[in-house]
C-alpha cells in the first residue's frame, strides 16, 4: 500500500492503481487516472462522520476549483474566513455542511452548481487580470495575463 500525502491529506492510503519507478533522484510514484482518484477522496470526504478538517476543507476548494476568495464569496464570508479555517481546521458547521453539499453536486454534475462556481471563478480571473508589457529592441508590446488556476499538481 502507497500512503499518498501528496493530496494533502494524512489519511489516503492506495492498494492499487500506482506504480512505483526509479528516477536518478529516487524512486518516483506514478498515480493511474489521478482526476479519478481525486473525485473518489472528495465524494468520500462529503460523506464522512463529523466535521471536515482544515486540510480536508482545503482539498475540497481546490476540487471545486475555487481560490479562498471564491469559496468565501459563495459562503458570504471573507477570504480571511476560509483561510483561517484551512489553518485552524476550526471549520464551523454552517460551511462544512454547505461546502459538503457544493461538492456533491459539483462531482456528480449538477450544472446549476457548475455554472455559479464556475461563474465565480470567472469573475475573479478578470478581476485578478494584469498588464504585462515587455520591451524590445526599442519596442514595447502588451499582454493581458490572469493568474494561474489552482489545480491538482498531486503526481508524485
Amino acid at each position: 500500500m502507497y500512503h499518498y500525502t501528496q493530496c494533502g491529506l494524512e489519511n489516503v492510503w492506495l492498494a492499487n492503481g500506482y506504480k512505483v519507478k526509479s528516477t536518478p533522484y529516487g524512486k518516483g510514484v506514478s498515480i493511474e487516472d489521478a482526476d479519478g482518484l481525486h473525485r473518489v477522496v472528495a465524494l468520500d470526504l462529503t460523506k464522512k462522520k463529523g466535521r471536515i478538517t482544515g486540510k480536508e476543507l482545503k482539498y475540497l476548494r481546490v476540487a471545486m476549483g475555487l481560490s479562498q476568495e471564491g469559496l468565501g464569496k459563495l459562503l458570504g464570508v471573507s477570504e480571511q474566513s476560509v483561510s483561517l479555517w484551512e489553518r485552524t481546521g476550526k471549520v464551523p458547521q454552517t460551511a462544512d455542511s454547505v461546502v459538503r453539499m457544493l461538492v456533491s453536486e459539483r462531482l456528480h454534475g449538477n450544472y446549476k452548481v457548475t455554472d455559479v462556481i464556475e461563474r465565480i471563478n470567472t469573475v475573479e480571473r478578470i478581476c485578478n487580470q494584469r498588464i504585462v508589457a515587455r520591451e524590445s529592441r526599442h519596442k514595447w508590446t502588451a499582454k493581458l495575463e490572469t493568474p494561474q488556476d489552482e489545480k491538482f499538481a498531486l503526481t508524485a
